[in-house]
């Protein structure tokens, strides 16, 4: 079964996330046949405050640019 995990910062609307789980179903799918019904897939949405590289968050990055 597989298992697809995601983390992405806030922001999507419904429909985006849903389009992307739709993707992400369907490329595991025809990449390694796997029964649809047995894919996984979780979305886990991250505050731009909550999520940095090199100690500067994203928040930090787009309130620099």
């Amino acid at each position: 079964m597989p298992f697809i995990d995601v983390t992405i910062g806030l922001g999507r609307s419904p429909e985006q996330i849903r389009s992307l789980i739709h993707e992400l179903t369907e490329a595991a799918h025809r990449a390694i046949e796997a029964p649809k019904d047995n894919i996984r897939v979780v979305i886990r949405e991250v505050p731009e405050t909550h999520w940095a590289a090199g100690d500067v968050t994203i928040a930090e990055r787009r309130a620099a640019r």
